[in-house]
């Protein structure tokens, strides 16, 4: 006489198990064929020009990874230029393959018309190495020894960029002239790698604070010290990327993992930052790629945005 082991639903628990497997691998073949390439553009919308300013169009790009052969995402990002931005910000980590510049560059061709403006990533320096995916619920992924062979062509990506026209905002800051007005940008190398050193904003003249201008602030992970330092300085907006949104997310909870020590809350989106009695928009990118060795999102679909600066009050 045999006897069949069921589950609390009645169901037996073989048959319960292998919907459970079945169920598991189908959301995984999702999350790796279908929603990491679902690109999308978030729109938002924020009223903090000097007061009688024309709108200012920024397109956020950030955590691209490219790898060679990536088709969709490179036909993705040249078809942004659509959007018509007045200005570009590149958080970094552009690269995921040593081949991976001239496909870049490429896919970036249109855009690389427009202003912009940019800063390093982890992984526009190192290549991504295999990891177990657990290990991130112990904290922040371990950034490369600094003895380690800085593998990727990084310089190569600097001087293209450059040679469009984009700042580079490694640890320094410049001023842009836009119509009547004037950003004044303070950039970081990569905190998660240890390498950011504030450079506060150009001195300009003694007049300069009474002309309009607007000060944004651009980093690749959100760390909170360079968040801290960033609004403390004086920022109007900062923008940065890393965490993937948390790349893979549970679906009416979100991300469960920033990769940094951002509330995990703060993965996605654009939240305010409080510290020290002021108060700052934080845009954080869940990014366009992900490392060639985890080619999966869930319930996080990868992301442009494209922030609409107004006029603020001007009472």
């Amino acid at each position: 006489m045999t006897s069949t082991q069921t589950s609390r639903s009645g169901a037996p628990l073989g048959w319960a198990a292998g919907l459970t497997l079945t169920t598991a691998a189908a959301t995984l073949a999702y999350a790796a064929a279908v929603e990491r390439t679902l690109y999308q553009v978030r729109e938002e919308t924020l009223p903090i020009l000097p007061p009688g300013a024309a709108p200012l169009r920024i397109l956020h790009l950030s955590d691209i990874h490219m790898v060679p052969g990536q088709k969709s995402k490179a036909d993705w990002l040249h078809s942004l230029a659509s959007l018509n931005p007045d200005l570009v910000v590149n958080t970094g980590d552009n690269l995921s393959h040593k081949k991976a510049v001239g496909p870049l560059l490429e896919a970036l061709e249109p855009l690389l018309k427009v202003p912009g403006v940019f800063v390093p990533g982890s992984n526009d320096y190192y290549a991504p190495v295999l990891k177990n995916p657990l290990r991130y619920f112990a904290g922040p992924s371990i950034a490369p020894k600094e003895s380690a062979a800085q593998d990727l062509p990084w310089a190569d990506m600097f001087s293209a960029f450059g040679a469009a026209g984009w700042v580079d905002l490694t640890n320094r800051s410049q001023s842009i002239g836009f119509r009547n007005m004037r950003i004044d940008f303070t950039g970081v190398d990569d905190p998660h790698l240890d390498r950011d050193r504030y450079a506060s904003y150009p001195p300009g003249s003694s007049t300069s604070a009474e002309a309009p201008h607007i000060r944004v602030a651009v980093a690749h992970a959100p760390y909170q010290r360079v968040l801290d330092y960033f609004t403390a300085g004086g920022a109007d907006l900062m923008l940065a990327g890393h965490t993937h949104g948390g790349q893979v997310c549970i679906p009416g909870y979100g991300a469960l993992l920033s990769n940094c020590d951002l509330p995990t809350w703060r993965a996605r989106g654009l939240t305010q930052w409080d510290h020290e009695g002021r108060s700052v928009p934080l845009n954080v990118s869940a990014g366009i790629g992900t490392s060639r060795f985890a080619p999966v999102r869930f319930a996080c679909r990868p992301e442009a945005v494209l922030l609409t600066l107004t006029p603020r009050s001007s009472r």
